[in-house]
C-alpha cells in the first residue's frame, strides 16, 4: 500500500535513529529511550542529540511515547514509511527455502487444502506469527448439470454437478419462496443455456442479464435469473482459509489482552471478514502490507497482515500471508511471504 506523500521527509540521520528505534523496539518490546539509542547507534551522538531528533520523529507521527514512559514506541505511520523507505529485506536460509519447497511440492500431490495447510503452517513456524492461506479453487469449472429443490423459510438447495461428476450442494437464501416448479423450469432454463461452461462465465453472464430491463425479460428468466445469481456466486463467501499457529500471538503483550484475544479468535473463526481482506490482494502484483488502521477492521488496529498472491499457469488461485502485531520483524517476514507464495505456485504447477 502506497505511503501518502508528506510535505517533507525526515533527515537521513532521523531515518536512521528511527530505523534503530524500530529494530530495538520489535526486538525487546519495550519502549525506547535516547540512551539505549546512544549506546548502540554507531552515529557518535549525545543521548541530548538524539532526544532533539526524537522530537522531530514524533512531530513526523513516526513514534509516541506510551503513557508516562520516557522512551519512545513506533506508530503505525512510523512502520509505514519503515516499510516503503528504510527496511533492509533478509531473504530465509537457503536451507529453509529447500526444506520449504521439498514439503510444497510433496503434499501437492495430493489435495489442495493439505498444501494449503502445509504452507499455513511453514509461514507460521518461519515467522513465530500466525500464518493464513486461502484453499486454492479450481481454475475451471464446468457445468454439467443444475437443479434447485425448495426449502422452507425462502430457502433453495441447488444441486449443481461439476466438471467430470463433482456434486456441489448450495443453500441459497431467497428474497422470496419459490414453487417446485418456478425452480423446476429456471433450472431447465440454465441447463438448456449454460450446460459446459465455466461457472465464472456463466456468472459474469447472470450479472450482465441483471443489468437489463425487467421489461426485456419475462417471468422465467427472471427467476432463473435472480436464483443463478446466488447459485453461482463464487466471491469470497464460497472461499475458505487454512489458520496455522494463532495462538503465537498471545506471546505479544500488545495482544494478550484477554478480550482483545477474544475478538480476533472468533474474526479467525467466522472467515468472513479476513477473508475479504485477503481478498483484496489478490489483484496485486507481490507483496501486500497492512499495518494498524491500514487494514479497516478495528478488532486488527493493533495488527499487521502481509500478504501475497500465488497463481497457477499465471492465474491467481489464492492468497497467503501471515498475521501479528505491528511490531513485527518485516525485514524477515515480507521476503518470507513473497518465497512462499512463488514456490507454493509452483508446487501447483508442477503438480497439475
Amino acid at each position: 500500500m502506497p505511503r501518502s506523500p508528506d510535505r517533507q521527509e525526515p533527515s537521513e540521520r532521523a531515518q536512521q535513529i528511527l530505523r534503530a528505534l524500530i529494530d530495538h523496539y520489535v526486538r525487546d518490546g519495550h519502549p525506547v529511550g535516547s540512551r539505549t539509542l546512544a549506546r548502540s547507534t554507531d552515529l557518535a551522538l549525545s543521548p541530548a542529540s538524539i532526544r532533539n531528533v526524537m522530537s522531530d520523529l514524533e512531530e513526523f507521527g513516526f513514534i509516541a511515547a506510551p503513557h508516562t514512559s520516557a522512551g519512545r514506541v513506533p506508530t503505525a505511520k512510523g512502520y509505514r514509511f519503515f516499510v516503503d523507505t528504510l527496511v533492509k529485506l533478509q531473504p530465509p536460509r537457503g536451507k529453509e527455502v529447500q526444506l520449504l519447497q521439498l514439503q510444497l511440492e510433496e503434499d501437492g500431490q495430493h489435495d489442495s487444502k493439505q498444501v494449503a495447510a502445509t504452507a499455513s503452517a511453514a509461514l507460521s513456524s518461519l515467522t513465530s506469527l500466525a500464518g493464513v492461506v486461502t484453499v486454492p479453487r479450481q481454475l475451471h469449472v464446468q457445468l454439467r448439470q443444475v437443479e434447485f429443490l425448495p426449502l422452507s423459510d425462502q430457502r433453495v438447495l441447488a444441486i449443481l454437478i461439476v466438471n467430470d461428476s463433482e456434486v456441489q450442494n448450495r443453500i441459497l437464501h431467497m428474497d422470496r419462496d419459490y414453487t417446485a416448479d418456478e425452480l423446476r423450469r429456471a433450472g431447465n432454463y440454465l441447463n438448456e443455456h449454460f450446460v459446459g461452461e465455466d461457472l465464472r462465465d456463466i456468472r459474469e453472464a447472470i450479472v450482465r442479464q441483471l443489468g437489463e430491463t425487467r421489461e426485456d425479460m419475462n417471468q422465467l428468466m427472471i427467476d432463473a435469473v435472480a436464483i443463478a445469481q446466488k447459485a453461482l456466486d463464487l466471491e469470497i463467501d464460497h472461499a475458505e482459509y487454512v489458520l496455522s499457529g494463532e495462538t503465537k500471538l498471545m506471546d505479544f503483550d500488545e495482544l494478550s489482552n484477554i478480550e482483545t484475544l477474544r475478538q480476533l479468535f472468533e474474526v479467525f473463526g467466522q472467515q468472513r471478514e479476513l477473508l475479504r481482506l485477503l481478498d483484496r490482494s489478490i489483484a496485486a502484483s507481490g507483496v501486500q502490507i497492512f499495518i494498524g488502521e491500514e487494514s479497516g477492521y478495528q478488532i486488527l488496529d493493533e495488527c499487521s497482515l502481509v500478504t501475497a498472491p500465488y497463481s497457477v499457469d499465471d492465474e491467481v488461485v489464492g492468497v497467503l500471508g501471515v498475521i501479528g502485531p505491528t511490531r513485527m520483524a518485516y525485514e524477515r517476514v515480507i521476503p518470507i511471504v513473497d518465497i512462499t507464495a512463488k514456490l507454493l505456485g509452483s508446487a501447483l504447477n508442477s503438480n497439475q
